[in-house]
């Protein structure tokens, strides 16, 4: 055999394995477009349903509350959660962070730690991870935050569906 044939050879048999290789990843490609993934809007639990053990974390609270899902080894969470214990909350609404191990110390924002039964329950699969509830401990929304601006964003969108009074008494 000549270096010619097996040269000849050995290029048929990588480009057999290449075919095979681009073959499983359009499979995948096809897969993943066909919707075998979960869309974003379907994380969480959706509006209108109940909210799981809220009175827990609200019993007496006639105020809208943001429920953050965190994790203590997570740099987006740790932002969040600097954000939301740097800033104050909308007027108005509540808010508590959940872990899922052991809570940190957060100062004057309200840590629950070793919830990891609710973050099932609430779907929480990807944290940072928020749910807007309602006084009668209805979901509003939940999404999952990519930053702590969308945090941010998240309050001021509330507070301007929460009816703020000054104090000379216009709104």
């Amino acid at each position: 055999m000549t270096f010619q044939t097996s040269a000849l050879i050995l290029s048929w048999v990588a480009i057999l394995l290449l075919a095979l290789v681009v073959s499983g990843l359009v499979r995948q490609v096809h897969a993943l477009s066909n919707g075998t993934t979960r869309p974003t809007e379907a994380i969480g639990p959706p509006p209108g349903s109940a909210a799981p053990e809220f009175r827990r974390f609200a019993p007496h609270h006639p105020e809208p509350m943001v429920l953050l899902f965190l994790d203590s080894d997570c740099r987006t969470c740790s932002e969040v959660l600097a954000e939301a214990t740097r800033t104050a909350p909308a007027p108005g609404v509540t808010v508590r962070a959940l872990f899922r191990g052991v809570a940190p110390e957060t100062g004057r924002l309200p840590a629950h730690g070793g919830e990891a039964v609710l973050f099932d329950r609430y779907d929480a699969v990807a944290t940072p991870f928020a749910v807007v509830i309602d006084p009668a401990g209805t979901v509003v929304r939940s999404e999952p935050l990519g930053s702590h601006t969308a945090f941010r964003t998240l309050l001021d969108q509330l507070s301007g569906d929460v009816e703020v009074t000054s104090p000379g008494g216009t709104s």
